[in-house]
């Protein structure tokens, strides 16, 4: 199955601001530093991801 960056990359942020979001409201409350965070977290992730190229398949 061949998946495409950008398909990669929109998983990977909404997974990283998945997780980031869920850390931040832990406490039941979201500050401005946890919202900070959260956009940071799905603006870079995408990019990073993005980045990182796919691996070429192997011959069984």
């Amino acid at each position: 199955m061949r998946i495409s960056t950008i398909a990669k990359s929109i998983v990977g942020g909404a997974a990283a601001g998945t997780a980031a979001m869920a850390t931040a409201v832990q406490d039941g409350t979201l500050t401005a530093g946890e919202g900070v965070t959260v956009v940071l977290a799905v603006l870079a992730s995408p990019g990073l991801t993005w980045a990182v190229p796919n691996r070429k398949p192997t011959d069984s």
